[in-house]
């Protein structure tokens, strides 16, 4: 479904992305990892059109899709739910989700949508008229995801989702995770929680000062000993 060759960025002559290279397959569960500073979110803005590479190529469902922007990806079915959530404070729930759904044209599929999303996520529908920024942190996680669900990707790409959440709230999130993943949308997943995104991936790419250092099935690389210790604290 997606396939990434050799991806370079630069910001302002500083390299962030140097040589990075992956793949998703339909319905797979791929995770990104990385410390702090190794190219993890600038590759996935590229992805999704909110950056343009300077070198390299982006292949989606068969369509070269290099220079596409944000606006041109969303209708070809890619989504992206960034890091920090960057919900609409001052709108409600229900208009957050509308503003993901822009691409569904007639109410009535917005509406059945959003009554899918509600389903899914059961506390956002008790606070449909909430506004977003009163919200705890794990609930606007929730709604950045089910916002970003509304233009139905293919492929829903997850920028640190775990990022300031408490550890109770961890699990539950990585099972929804893996419940939308079991509905049909595949899933790249950049996450400092190493742990959790090897225990619900199918593979996983290792960035290190913005290459492709490792990649590997996921079991194998919790068993790694240089993965284990770099990532897993073990």
């Amino acid at each position: 479904m997606l396939e990434v060759r050799q991806l370079a960025y630069a910001y302002a002559g500083a390299m962030a992305v140097r040589d990075v290279s992956l793949t998703v397959g339909a319905g797979e569960i791929v995770a990104l990892l990385g410390a702090n500073g190794a190219g993890k979110s600038t590759t996935v803005r590229m992805i999704a059109g909110a950056l343009r590479p300077q070198h390299g190529t982006i292949h989606f469902d068969g369509r070269d899709v290099t220079r596409a922007e944000c606006h041109e990806m969303v209708p070809l079915g890619v989504a992206l739910c960034p890091e920090g959530r960057l919900i609409m404070p001052q709108m409600s729930v229900r208009e957050n989700l509308l503003m993901g759904g822009y691409t569904r044209r007639h109410k009535a599929e917005r509406d059945a949508a959003i009554d899918e999303m509600f389903t899914m996520f059961p506390r956002l529908a008790e606070r449909r008229d909430q506004l977003g920024g009163l919200m705890s942190g794990g609930e606007q996680q929730m709604l950045a995801i089910a916002r970003a669900l509304m233009s139905r990707p293919k492929l829903l790409i997850l920028d640190e989702p775990s990022l300031g959440l408490a550890p109770m709230l961890v699990r539950e999130l990585f099972d929804h995770i893996v419940a939308i993943n079991a509905r049909g949308t595949s899933v790249l997943l950049v996450e400092q929680n190493a742990r959790q995104a090897l225990r619900i991936a199918r593979r996983a790419y290792v960035l290190e000062k913005g290459n492709t250092a490792r990649s590997d099935l996921a079991e194998n690389l919790v068993n790694d000993d240089a993965i284990r210790s770099a990532f897993l604290g073990m």
